[in-house]
């Protein structure tokens, strides 16, 4: 019998001949199916439930075939789980990225903000509103970037504070976040580097919430139980007065660790603040530097290379 066949088939090539001949051009099942319209109600219900089950019985067994063919497959193709296994080329977070984001938790942890600006900046916000006049020595060839149209590479992200200043207004508690350019390159400079300023300003701050908030983030970004600190008098056209902060590194030597001040009046007022009602604070450095010294690393230029060696070597 045709179920005996196909329950019978010993492979797919053979059970789809046998489908051909049922259910082909020229196959049984075609042939009585072409006649159905010239049977009685009760042969014509008889035929369907035999086309239903035929359909049906190749196609279970066509499955079983496959399913088999499969199984066999597999016995042939056993892994031998005894050969060592390749090494896993995993990635990491590169200590740069992975610096910026313990630096960033650590100011929000604070209150502060964070806020990212353009990389080309104009004049007014790199410079003139910074109380940076156009005879002033950072503007020279030697130490910004010009473009053709008058604009530059951003020096400082401060570009950053005023933009916030004149969108948001007083009081504010934010840093800025990006990448700066100068023209200078060495161990410990880089023509581009990561750059990371605060600024706070609402009614009554002094230079003692600065130094204060200075001295909780080195502890809490280091991990340590206290730090020395020493404050240095020091100029920027945007605070007055400026200071300069060292923090004696593994209780050996002092090392520069950032600029800082009081917000210059006149930068203020280029942002339509009063300084008699307002006044505030602004500190900023190098992420990529402090980077450098957490994790101990000697050339700033090996944060840059994107040698991937050096990353594993590294222990990152």
């Amino acid at each position: 019998m045709l179920k005996d066949s196909i329950q019978n088939a010993k492979s797919i090539p053979e059970l789809q001949d046998l489908y051909t001949a049922t259910f082909g051009k020229n196959g049984t099942m075609t042939a009585k199916l072409k006649e159905m319209k010239n049977l009685e109600m009760d042969a014509r219900a008889e035929l369907n439930r035999e086309n239903s089950e035929l359909r049906e019985l190749f196609k279970n067994r066509q499955t079983e075939l496959e399913n088999a063919a499969m199984m066999a497959a597999l016995a042939n193709e056993k892994l031998d789980v005894s050969l060592n296994a390749e090494p896993e080329n995993r990635g990491t977070i590169h200590p740069l990225t992975q610096g910026l984001h313990e630096i960033s938790a650590v100011l929000e942890s604070f209150g502060y903000v964070r806020y990212t600006g353009p990389e080309i900046e104009d004049d007014w916000h790199n410079f003139t509103a910074l109380n940076t006049p156009e005879y002033h020595p950072a503007r020279d060839m030697q130490d910004t970037f010009f473009l053709a149209n008058g604009n530059v590479l951003r020096t400082q992200t401060s570009a950053i504070q005023i933009r916030a200043m004149e969108k948001q207004g007083v009081p504010i508690k934010m840093f800025a976040v990006g990448s700066t350019y100068r023209k200078e390159m060495d161990a410990t400079h880089g023509p581009m580097f990561g750059q990371v300023e605060g600024l706070y300003i609402d009614k009554n701050v002094t230079m003692s919430d600065l130094i204060g908030d200075i001295r909780s983030f080195f502890k809490k970004f280091f991990g340590l139980d206290n730090v020395d600190l020493r404050i240095r008098p020091s100029y920027f056209p945007f605070t007055d007065p400026s200071i300069e902060v060292d923090m004696k590194w593994n209780g050996e030597r002092w090392l520069e660790m950032m600029g800082a001040g009081m917000v210059h009046p006149n930068v203020l007022r280029n942002c339509g603040i009063d300084p008699n009602e307002y006044q505030g604070f602004a500190f900023g450095f190098g992420w990529d530097r402090l980077v450098m010294l957490k994790y101990n690393l000697p050339d700033l230029r090996d944060l840059y290379g994107n040698d991937i060696r050096w990353l594993k070597n590294s222990g990152f």
